[in-house]
């Protein structure tokens, strides 16, 4: 601070009392010994980015003003393969990929992403938070990255098209539509006889506007908060892959943190995951009524047709070769019998 503005600062401390200047102190002078910068690519009224906000706050109080978290959202520092290699690099300290975008770098991590592996939210959860989940964070960890326990929720996904409803596999012929990028799911999609774009979700909403794609599939809140029912006219809902979000961390910055703050920093995380988890329950009772006022046609698939078509074209067993046999059977502990 320049000598004349400290002169003025302290002259005005002299006319307080002392339990003035010490109330007026901290304001002055004080900052965050651990100042983290932390992007995603969902807007700011998603549930997740309400929740990190929360977690943000409690632990800037926990933390006596120690750790403060600044939140860049919806794709604000890039996209996804940007903000995955800012987070590797350092020039980033926390990001929320969804698991098909970090298995561009850590491949077990898209094994949840396995087309019709889950039946309802209660194997999601035995998995990602028993056996399956420890695999993939021990897997993430080998990356110079930290993954927190509890992964946060994403949904499961369903295919918007602007060609026509799609019931069976034999609708999937020919469909361009916009996969993430991801080897995984651009395989299920060829398995099902579709022409997949892999493609950055910030390119999605053009894509779809001009034509590039005719198709895209992500769960309903993303299809809601992203505006896509503008430039879709049909949605089917195939449950066709649960994803979430991986809350990961830096690990050169994860490792300087002192243990004590480590404790806050996790602790509020893993809570806001969880119940981010609930949010996302209680939104998908309700986007669907709000995506059909605002024109969004909905149909019902048949799942069988689907799985038949990937066992045909041997989608599980060549995944389950790539995952390997302990993955996938961690995988099949959880959900049953898929190859």
């Amino acid at each position: 601070m320049p000598h004349t503005s400290r002169r003025n600062v302290l002259r005005q401390f002299g006319a307080l009392p002392a339990a003035g200047i010490a109330a007026a102190l901290p304001t002055f002078a004080r900052a965050a010994e651990f100042s983290l910068k932390y992007g995603n690519n969902l807007p700011l009224t998603h549930p997740l980015n309400v929740r990190a906000q929360e977690a943000a706050d409690r632990i800037a109080k926990e933390s006596k003003g120690r750790v403060e978290i600044k939140i860049f959202p919806n794709n604000q520092l890039g996209g996804d393969t940007d903000m995955l290699a800012q987070v590797r690099s350092g020039g980033l300290d926390f990001f929320t990929p969804s698991a098909l975008v970090i298995a561009t770098l850590v491949p077990v991590a898209a094994i949840n992403a396995v087309g019709f592996a889950f039946g309802d939210y209660n194997q999601v959860w035995t998995a990602m938070d028993g056996k399956v989940g420890a695999h993939v964070r021990a897997a993430i960890g080998k990356m110079r990255l930290y993954a927190f326990e509890k992964m946060w929720d994403n949904g499961f996904r369903q295919m918007t098209s602007s060609r026509g409803p799609i019931a069976t596999a034999k609708d999937m012929d020919g469909l361009k539509i916009r996969v993430p990028v991801s080897p995984l799911s651009v395989s299920m999609f060829k398995g099902l006889g579709a022409s997949p774009a892999g493609l950055q979700f910030s390119e999605v909403y053009s894509a779809l506007q001009t034509k590039i794609v005719d198709a895209q599939e992500n769960p309903l809140p993303i299809i809601q908060v992203a505006k896509l029912f503008e430039v879709q006219k049909n949605c089917s809902l195939s449950n066709h892959i649960w994803d979430g979000f991986w809350f990961i961390a830096n690990g050169r910055m994860w490792d300087s943190l002192p243990a004590d703050l480590k404790t806050i920093v996790a602790g509020a995380i893993n809570d806001a995951g969880m119940k981010q988890r609930e949010d996302i329950k209680k939104l998908n009772e309700t986007v669907q009524a709000d995506l059909s006022s605002k024109g969004l046609q909905f149909n019902k698939t048949s799942p069988d047709s689907f799985r038949a078509k990937l066992r045909e074209a041997g989608f599980y067993g060549e995944w389950k070769g790539r995952f390997g046999d302990e993955a996938w059977g961690l995988l099949e502990s959880a959900v049953g019998k898929l190859a």
